[in-house]
């Protein structure tokens, strides 16, 4: 887990004049020691100015510098490279960059249509490879980018905040809470997850409702089976076939038999409750 921490620290970088102790901690480079010099320079002298202004902190030499430099960020420094993932120690690139276009560093942040075109090759020495080159072309088109993704999440229908809100045929936003090889477990915001079998999973055949969806899908659902009394929730996802009539003798959703098949007592039995109790099973 320290690991998997570290990695999304770095990755998205830190703010040097706002980062805590145990964050700047996770920085690479940087132990409990030095983390906590950083923070009484700061507390002591006011906010970094430059990433170089590190250099300045008791305990941090050289060599941790340039370790960290490269994950610590600040928005507000003299220099705008210390807001981007561009390391100080490929500054020179930056440049020679600069030479060639005749822009200022200022200019050339942003601008994609204008890095696009320059051949990183151009800019590689023994020092700094072509690999670099274009890292740091990819830094200057997205400055301070941050790589996470948007985080999304499910729309709850207004008003629809119970078991007993829910209507047969409602169309409703979830998240899916939880896959199984049976089915997935869909919360649609009434305190109680409903189970998408995976016979409604999808228009056609599938075996296991792993390929179809993962834990943290944004799914839309209609409600097909409501059991207040034992809180359980039938959804399907196959919203383009028709609500069975409720005047209509009502077949067993979840099985794959055709219509006027009758099946074997055995299994007769709702396949909703059947997955239910093979969730509680795996509890145990």
């Amino acid at each position: 887990l320290d690991t998997v921490v570290e990695d999304c620290v770095n990755s998205v970088g830190v703010d040097l004049n706002t980062a805590s102790v145990p964050l700047l901690a996770r920085v690479s480079g940087l132990s409990q020691t030095v983390a906590k010099s950083v923070v009484r320079w700061r507390d002591a002298n006011g906010a970094f100015t430059c990433r170089a202004d590190l250099l300045k902190v008791t305990g941090l030499g050289a060599k941790t510098f340039e370790q960290s430099a490269g994950f610590l960020r600040l928005h507000a420094s003299s220099n705008p490279l210390d807001m981007t993932g561009v390391h100080p120690e490929t500054y020179p690139v930056v440049e020679k960059i600069i030479a060639h276009t005749g822009k200022p560093v200022a200019e050339l942040m942003g601008r994609a249509e204008m890095l696009k075109t320059l051949r990183p090759e151009l800019f590689a020495n023994d020092k700094f490879g072509v690999i670099t080159v274009k890292d740091i072309l990819a830094e200057l088109e997205k400055p301070g980018r941050d790589p996470r993704p948007d985080f999304k999440v499910a729309r709850f229908n207004d008003g629809v905040e119970d078991i007993k809100d829910l209507v047969e045929g409602m169309t409703l936003e979830g998240t899916v809470s939880n896959v199984a090889a049976f089915g997935a477990f869909v919360d649609i915001g009434v305190h109680q997850d409903g189970l998408v079998h995976v016979s409604q999973l999808a228009n056609k055949f599938v075996t296991d409702a792993r390929e179809v969806v993962k834990t943290g899908d944004i799914v839309k659902v209609r409600v097909t089976e409501i059991d207040v009394a034992r809180k359980r929730i039938g959804l399907t996802m196959k919203l383009d076939a028709a609500p069975a009539r409720r005047d209509a003798p009502r077949d067993n959703k979840f099985e794959g038999a055709a219509r006027g098949v009758r099946l074997p007592p055995v299994v007769q039995g709702s396949a909703m409750a059947s997955a239910f109790a093979k969730l509680q099973s795996l509890k145990k």
